[in-house]
């Protein structure tokens, strides 16, 4: 399994523990800042200062995070960017730990109201979260599977950012556009040919996938 997995994407050079420490702690700091802000948003939305409300009535930017997109983007550039599989596994369960965690409770003692329903979703994906981590690491290997891996992906966030049907067809907002640009962008392979191939591939599956699962996270 080690030479397969391998074959797909080796681990790069080794970082000392202590670095691997700090760069978690980041990380986790990083998730506990996000979702606080992302409840301060939401809960405070009539009451921001003019320019951030300005920002958030032209982008719906209080809406935009309590969405999958951009969390899922942000755990894949986690994910890809760490220095192997299992440290792109202890990373963004710490990103997600941190996020939710900060969310909740100050949904629940600031906010003063807890959505138990779709806090189980955020808790029941936290706890997956590394085990998605570990494979979407390999998606930046230069083998078919990593190609495959990456195809995948993009379907996935492509099902998140876009509603789509007989006779229409859209981004759910501008950032959510952007959000795919940047994950395709992400992903991208080596040359433009297969970086095409990939994005093609993607949305034909994210159709296929749409037909198959209609719920999309969004």
């Amino acid at each position: 399994m080690n030479k397969f997995l391998n074959d797909i994407r080796s681990a790069e050079n080794p970082i000392s523990g202590n670095r691997k420490i700090i760069n978690t702690i980041a990380i986790l700091f990083l998730g506990i800042a996000l979702g606080t802000f992302s409840k301060f948003l939401d809960f405070r939305q009539a009451e921001l200062p003019s320019v951030l409300m300005a920002i958030d009535g032209a982008l719906d930017v209080h809406n935009f995070l309590g969405r999958f997109a951009i969390w899922v983007l942000i755990a894949l550039c986690i994910s890809i960017y760490s220095n192997s599989a299992t440290r792109a596994s202890v990373n963004v369960f710490a990103f997600f730990a941190g996020m939710v965690a900060s969310y909740y409770l100050y949904s629940n003692y600031v906010a003063g109201f807890f959505q138990r329903s779709y806090a189980m979703i955020w808790f029941g994906f936290t706890m997956i979260s590394p085990f998605l981590a570990f494979v979407c690491w390999y998606a930046k290997g230069k083998s078919r599977p990593a190609f495959m891996l990456s195809v995948l992906i993009l379907a996935v966030l492509f099902n998140m950012t876009f509603v789509y049907g007989w006779g229409y067809f859209e981004a759910r907002s501008v950032l959510e556009l952007i959000v795919f640009i940047i994950g395709l962008t992400v992903l991208r392979r080596d040359t433009l040919k297969s970086s095409v191939l990939m994005g093609t591939i993607s949305i034909v599956l994210a159709v296929l996938l749409d037909m198959v699962i209609p719920f999309h996270f969004g």
